[in-house]
């Protein structure tokens, strides 16, 4: 293996003057740093990062922590983070936790010992307070989710009016049973989410009883499928449903589909997030346009500035992106025979 005192000995130079190069000391010259740096190339030597952090350096990896992988949001998320952290030298690295607080918690030790740079966190409903304690310790900031213990670097989606706007749009058409199948208020998601269902209906002055709200594990497609096959054996089927999660959304979908409900005919949906196979899904799904492009560059810049700077500029920071109505062929007035069936 190839060390910094062979390359010191093929430069004459001194070993302490080759580390500092190679850490872009600005006690060394650009001329003497372009030479290290060509020697190391050639020589093929491959810095010892585990030495360094043992001085107390941090790595360059950049952590995400998030619920499941499995939704495509944050798999996107994650892919554009990546690319944004590889243009800056930084390596991404992803933790999944499954909301729960305890794997969450396991995660961020591990990421603590190993001397991460920065931490991108979609936090567990109540982090553990040891959880608190350790991000307190590095540069961090939150993604979609929101908790006051875990500082105010935000960044998110404007879930209240996404929610209205598309709850809005069902009002309008003349629906008045309408369904919303979300996330648990204890996620601040899935609260804004909620309140901005109610007060479309509360706008569009249709009574309490207009409105149904089935709230479970937003990661479960599962969920989605059982709720709504529950719904339409109702005595009170509701005429549109609307979709606070990518997951439930898919499990709504496959459940219409595999029962052969007629979309917008039977029932007009709005789902949330805009799949590759939501625009020919059936009629086409009318469904909450995330802004996951915008939101992945935005934390990535800020999160470079920030462990390019000094920590005296952790002021609070929120980005508060929108979400879009992308209107398609699931959803009608109510009772009108749609021009294609779900599946």
């Amino acid at each position: 293996m190839v060390t910094t005192r062979d390359i010191a000995e093929r430069l004459g130079v001194s070993v302490s003057t080759v580390g500092r190069a190679l850490s872009d000391d600005p006690r060394i010259s650009e001329e003497t740093k372009f030479k290290v740096r060509q020697a190391a190339s050639e020589m093929g030597y491959v810095g010892n990062r585990a030495a360094r952090m043992m001085r107390g350096a941090s790595s360059n990896v950049v952590a995400l922590v998030i619920p499941d992988i499995r939704n495509s949001f944050y798999s996107t998320i994650a892919h554009e983070l990546s690319k944004n952290m590889e243009a800056e030298g930084f390596q991404l690295m992803l933790s999944e936790t499954d909301d729960d607080r305890m794997v969450e918690l396991r995660h961020l030790r591990e990421l603590s010992a190993t001397r991460v740079a920065g931490v991108i966190i979609v936090p567990t409903a109540r982090p553990h307070s040891d959880s608190v304690k350790l991000l307190r310790t590095v540069p961090h900031l939150q993604l979609l989710r929101r908790h006051p213990s875990l500082g105010s670097q935000w960044f998110g989606v404007d879930d209240h009016e996404a929610l209205r706007q598309a709850t809005a749009h069902l009002v309008a058409q003349g629906h008045t049973r309408i369904a919303y199948l979300g996330g648990p208020t204890e996620l601040p998601t899935g609260a804004e989410r909620l309140r901005g269902f109610r007060s479309a209906l509360r706008e569009g002055g249709l009574p309490d009883d207009a409105g149904v709200a089935e709230l479970g594990p937003p990661s479960s497609v599962d969920h989605g499928r059982r709720t709504v096959r529950r719904l339409l054996k109702g005595p009170n089927t509701p005429t549109a449903l609307v979709l606070g999660s990518i997951q439930l959304t898919l499990g709504v979908l496959e459940e219409l589909s595999e029962q052969g409900v007629k979309v917008p005919g039977d029932v007009s949906v709005v789902g949330f997030g805009d799949e590759p196979g939501f625009s020919w899904w059936g009629p086409g799904l009318t469904t909450i346009g995330l802004p996951i492009q915008e939101m992945a560059t935005g934390c990535a810049l800020w999160l470079m500035r920030r462990l390019k700077t000094k920590p005296s500029n952790d002021g609070p920071y929120t980005s508060v992106s929108p979400g879009s109505l992308v209107l398609r062929g699931s959803t009608a007035p109510p009772g009108r025979r749609g021009r294609s069936e779900s599946g």
